[in-house]
């Protein structure tokens, strides 16, 4: 499962397992080059994460985390999603500003907490299986690789893949695969599974926002466009832009 993606992460690959859980992970090296291997534990061991993707706010809270008694060993991101994991649990999610999709197995309570960013940008694919078995990865063929399904078409999904070109919903063109909803967490324990939404666009208070002049919308749109260009550009190698057209 894990190297059959190794496309999406060519630079570095770890694994843990523990009993019957097992946690495969490729890395494409973006912060802390040397320091962040993953699966990563936290400091006494009991938790382990693997993650896809960056978190563009995470130096913001590591005084904060240290001062609370957390022994950084890295600079990188995901050492603050665990940190910020033991201090707030599901709750944690709703501080990280970025684009991420994230597993942490709690070896204390056995329990699997998996959480994807507000907008879907990095995809979490899953299959839970009659007897209470989770499989989940970044891409449909790595649950394929671990015999995690029967490659059976999902004729229910197929009118949405044909009018949109792509399936809207949890449901995938496979049976019995699913996608994590943007926004969305998932917590398996004992084969059971949780899923709840932590955020949604809202629109309240739009009413007033009609009552400002064109040039306090531009002020404010131009300050935000510099504020997240400044953030994505934390990285420890070079980095690269194309203007796709898209709303990325």
């Amino acid at each position: 499962m894990r190297d059959v993606i190794e496309h999406r992460g060519p630079d570095d690959y770890g694994l843990f397992v523990d009993g019957p859980v097992g946690l495969g992970h490729r890395r494409l090296s973006i912060v802390d080059v040397a320091g962040g291997h993953q699966p990563m534990e936290n400091e006494d061991g009991s938790l382990h994460i693997v993650y896809n993707g960056e978190v563009y706010n995470h130096a913001d809270f590591r005084e904060r985390l240290e001062a609370r008694g957390h022994v950084y060993r890295t600079h990188c991101d995901t050492e603050t999603i665990l940190h910020l994991y033991e201090e707030e649990g599901a709750r944690s999610v709703e501080h990280l500003r970025g684009m991420f999709a994230f597993a942490i197995w709690d070896s204390r309570k056995r329990e699997l907490f998996i959480a994807r960013d507000r907008l879907g940008v990095k995809p979490l694919y899953y299959v839970h299986k009659d007897d209470g078995s989770l499989y989940f990865a970044s891409e449909i063929k790595a649950l394929i690789a671990g015999r995690a399904l029967q490659t059976e078409i999902n004729y229910c999904a197929l009118p949405d893949y044909l009018a949109n070109h792509a399936t809207s919903a949890e449901e995938t063109l496979f049976r019995d695969v699913k996608r994590l909803l943007p926004g969305h967490t998932l917590l398996w324990r004992d084969g059971e599974l949780r899923i709840e939404k932590y955020w949604d666009v809202e629109f309240a208070g739009f009413e007033d926002e009609a009552k400002r002049s064109d040039e306090d919308y531009i002020e404010e749109w131009t300050e935000l466009f510099r504020t997240s260009v400044r953030l994505r550009l934390m990285a420890d190698v070079p980095l690269g832009m194309f203007l796709s057209g898209g709303i990325d």
